[in-house]
Order: C-alpha cells, then structure tokens, then sequence
C-alpha cells in the first residue's frame, strides 16, 4: 500500500490495556498539515473529543500530531480534560510545537480513570521510534474489538502529478455514526486549505461512515481526522476539487465498509440501497431504519428471506411514503412487489442468503429522486457475548 509523504507513525505499549498489547500511537506529520474533522453528535462527549475540537479552533485548521491511546475513552472522569491536555502538552514540549497542534483521541472503556504517567511517561521512546514503516503497526495498536486492522489509500492525479490518500480506522461496535466514526484517521500529501479540507471531509463524510452502522449505538469518542500537509509538492485547485473528494470518499467508503464487515460477531455484511425516496436524506433514514433494526440482522444472519422486516423498519423510519409503492429485492430476487408478497424460491433465496455479503435493495415507485448506499452487518450470538464482558 502506498503511502503519503511527509508523515511518521509509532505505537508501544504503555500499560493501557489489561494484555500487553500496543495502546499508544502516534501519527506525526513533518511539517504542520491543514486539518479537518468530525466528531460525536452523543451529548456525552468524552475529554479527547472536547480538546480536540478546541486546538482545531484554536490553531485554525493546523496540525502537526495525533495522538491516540487504546484501552481507556477518558471520557465521564474526574480528570479527563486534565489527562487530555497534560498529554497533549508533553507531546508538544518534546516535538516542540504549539500544544494546538496536538490532537488527542481515546477509544476504549468509559468512566474507568485515565493515569496520565502511562502516557507522559512513554512519550520519550515513541517519539523516538517515529517512523514512515509503521503505518500498520499503528493501525493494529488502536484497535480494540476489533479483529483485523483497517487501512485503505488510493492515488490521485493533481497538479502536475500525483497525491496519495491514506486511511486507517478502527471500530467493531458501538457504532452508528451521524457523522464519523469511532476513530479514523486520514492523510495525503496534497496541499490543501484548511477551509476547502473541512468542506472535502464533510461531504466525503456523508458518503461513508455516516453511511454506516454494526449496532445504532452512537460512540462517545468518534472522531474522524483529515491531515493534508502538501509534502507532495501538489496542489488542490478548484479544478481538482471534485476528482479529489471523490477519491478521498472512495478511501473513506472503503474504511466504513471494513468496520460494518468486522461489526462486532458479524458473520455478513449487509448493503442497504434505497431509491425513490423524496431525498437522500430520507433515503438515508430509511436506510439506517432497515439496518439498526435487530429483526433484520437477526433474519439476514439466519438467512431468513423475511422482507416483513425490512418493510416493518422502513414504516419506522419517520419518512412518508406510500407502502403500496414499495418494491424489496434481497440479492436481486424481488421478495416483495408493490407492498404485497411476491413470488420467489423459499430455498434458492436462503442459500443465496448464506453468503457473506447481502444485498437488500428498497425501492419506492413514483418518481422520487432520493437514494443511498448504506452499510452495516447481521447480529449473532457472538455480539451479545462480547459485550456482556466487555468491561471486565
């Protein structure tokens, strides 16, 4: 996978988490990088989250360092905004940066205290070990439920040459964004302005993780950061604009897809299409109804054709529209024909079902220009165990 220029990572483990696993990263840039970013919509929001949002003020779109800790959210302590500044402070002494410049981000337990010396204290030895080799190492550090690392990147043509894209994030369960994400990261080479970079992110946003659910539980800690540093010696014109978000969305689109598919027990992942609804916007609530909706992932993951569900969910979704217009395809077979039972294979249908990736398409005839594209996964046993222990 290529990478973008001009930035470093590193992770250790500074005794965060309960096993000896890294839980402390870093992710440098050379030189101070236009920064853009998208946070929770819970009202409970943790230390990381409220910090960050203020040194992106503060500095006005300019960053120079993420630093990430697993294991603990610091969120709903006594001394969380303590812990996020006091650590955001030694990362900047000893990179010798405004402390603005230092965005911090927490995943993990909530209302467990965060020991600030963990962090302070392994400071030293992961600047040291900055490095552009560790890209992976970083994405595995701040994983939590997580079974895999998440990383995707793509090339652009710019200027007079060409900018790299490169993303990695995490997320397994309490996900349903709203605007990011758990945690993700993403960089490029590109030179971009602060304020063109924010209008970029939230548009490729709104294609990909706020398209995206494993469990309709909105995180805490979400946070979705965009570094661009022009270390390619590329600019993002006006001209280029359109061809850049694209592939910054296709990069963010890939990520999302990633989490929903390693949502937290998943067997499946699930592609939810609308059309035909007033707007997208609509399209997106229906959407996101049919997805958090447990009877559909608990059919899809005992692959059970029962399209009742999915026309059920879509009725709760608070959008008007009229049922005796509704087509439902699951895998392209039409289960479901102007709001009444349609004939299919009972059999065909469910072997097509045991695949694992589902697609369920609804559609309302009539005209309306509203779509989405929605991702999210099946809900088996496997979820119910984690998160019974998660905390213990």
């Amino acid at each position: 996978m290529k990478l973008p220029l001009g930035y470093r990572y590193a992770s250790l483990y500074a005794g965060i988490r309960k096993v000896a696993q890294d839980d402390l990263a870093l992710i440098a840039s050379d030189t101070p990088a236009a920064c853009a970013g998208v946070f929770t919509q819970n009202r409970v929001q943790a230390a990381p989250v409220k910090v960050c949002k203020a040194h992106l003020k503060e500095s006005r779109g300019v960053a120079g360092a993420i630093l990430i800790n697993a294991g603990n959210a610091n969120c709903a302590t006594r001394s969380g905004d303590r812990v996020a500044l006091a650590c955001c402070k030694a990362v900047a002494k000893l990179r010798k940066s405004p402390v603005s410049h230092v965005l911090p981000a927490s995943t993990g337990v909530i209302g467990v205290e965060l020991d600030p010396r963990l962090i302070t204290d392994a400071l030293p030895k992961l600047v040291a070990s900055l490095s552009d080799r560790n890209f992976e190492a970083v994405s595995r550090a701040i994983m939590t439920t997580d079974t895999r690392p998440k990383t995707a990147s793509a090339e652009v043509a710019a200027g007079k040459g060409t900018v790299t894209i490169a993303g990695m994030t995490k997320g397994a369960g309490m996900i349903m964004p709203m605007m990011a994400t758990t945690l993700g990261f993403v960089m490029t080479d590109a030179a971009i302005a602060p304020s063109m970079l924010a209008g970029m992110l939230r548009e490729a946003n709104e294609e990909s993780y706020s398209r995206m659910s494993v469990d309709g539980d909105t995180s805490t800690n979400d946070t979705l950061l965009l570094l661009a540093n022009g270390a390619s010696g590329q600019k993002i014109s006006a001209k280029d604009r359109n061809v850049f978000t694209e592939a910054l969305a296709h990069v963010m689109q890939d990520l999302a897809r990633q989490i929903a598919r390693d949502g937290e027990g998943a067997k499946k992942l699930i592609t939810i299409h609308v059309e035909g609804a007033p707007s997208n916007d609509a399209a997106a609530r229906i959407a996101r109804a049919i997805a958090n909706s447990p009877l559909v992932k608990t059919a899809v993951a005992g692959s059970d054709p029962n399209w009742g569900r999915i026309v059920m969910a879509a009725g709760n979704s608070g959008v008007a529209f009229e049922p005796a217009q509704v087509d439902v395809y699951m895998q392209g077979v039409r289960v479901c024909r102007k709001g009444l039972a349609a004939p299919f294979s009972e059999d065909a249908l469910k072997a097509k079902l045991d695949e694992k990736e589902v697609d369920i398409h609804f559609v309302i005839q009539g005209g309306g220009e509203g779509q989405t594209r929605f991702w999210t996964c099946d809900f088996t046993e496997e979820y119910i165990r984690i998160n019974a222990s998660y905390r213990t």
